[in-house]
């Protein structure tokens, strides 16, 4: 991939020099031509390219922080989940016959 990059700013490059060195060529139109031929399209493709990297390294950052958080949760605790040594209540009471 980056050897497509460097390939396509070098030819938006040697665009700009014939503009500035053309007899009817001026440095800005150089410069635009450089930015609008050369930067701009290559910036944008390279965002693109990266973006599932990006996404990538931004859900393994979350992963780590939420396993350093569950980590903490369980230092600071102390005791497992449900060891508090009651027993566990039904969320709905057993049906029972009247007498």
């Amino acid at each position: 991939m980056y050897l497509v990059v460097i390939a396509w700013l070098y030819v938006a490059l040697m665009m700009a020099v014939a503009e500035a060195t053309s007899t009817q060529g001026t440095l800005l139109g150089a410069l635009v031509t450089f930015v609008l031929y050369g930067l701009g399209p290559v910036a944008l493709v390279v965002y693109l390219m990266l973006a599932p990297a990006r996404r990538k390294l931004l859900r393994a950052r979350e992963a780590a922080e939420f396993a350093a958080q569950q980590q903490a949760l369980r230092e600071t605790s102390g005791a497992e989940p449900d060891a508090g040594g009651h027993a566990p209540a039904d969320a709905v009471a057993p049906v029972r016959k009247e007498p």
